[in-house]
């Protein structure tokens, strides 16, 4: 025999529940950052690209996502496959520029810039050199110790919107 569900009837003491909220979106130039944490997976960089084009076109920022996505997939490939623990991507808009940061539990940096040059016949390794060309700027930081040992480290990057060019003046 199967129960009904059951009801909660709200308490005279729980306070008043809050108006909602207002739904309009954001104005393009508000600031905003989404988070998305994942395990040390080989499916997480397809995850992150996916979620990482969602918030990009919902937020009228398509015109950055091919190269977003593409370093996006190079830190968070190189995340799993380098460390054992979780890690997660951070996108933070404050207009005109998107910055994405990947954290890791690895503790060792990657050369930072100029990064090292690679043999032609190298199987990788060309990840930080994708980076170097194709983002604004980037970098990286330890993030200390923690209780049980390195904390990690933080690889972020920099894509900025061109300019606009100014209105036409009106004859």
């Amino acid at each position: 025999m199967t129960r009904p569900p059951t009801v909660l009837a709200p308490h005279a003491d729980d306070p008043e529940p809050p108006p909602p909220a207002d739904l309009s979106p954001l104005p393009f130039t508000a600031p905003w950052s989404y988070e998305l944490h994942f395990p040390c997976d080989p499916r997480a960089p397809g995850i992150a690209r996916l979620t990482l084009r969602a918030v990009l076109t919902a937020h009228g920022l398509a015109q950055l996502t091919d190269r977003a996505e593409l370093l996006t997939s190079e830190l968070t490939t190189n995340s799993v496959r380098h460390t054992k623990g979780p890690a997660f991507v951070r996108l933070h808009w404050l207009d005109p520029v998107l910055r994405v940061s990947v954290w890791d539990m690895g503790p060792d940096l990657p050369p930072l810039p100029p990064p090292p040059a690679v043999p032609a016949y190298a199987d990788g390794g060309r990840g930080l050199l994708i980076l170097d060309l194709l983002a604004d700027r980037w970098g990286g930081c330890g993030t200390g110790e923690g209780p049980y040992g390195p904390a990690g480290k933080t690889i972020w990057f920099e894509l900025a919107l061109p300019p606009q060019p100014p209105p036409a003046l009106a004859a």
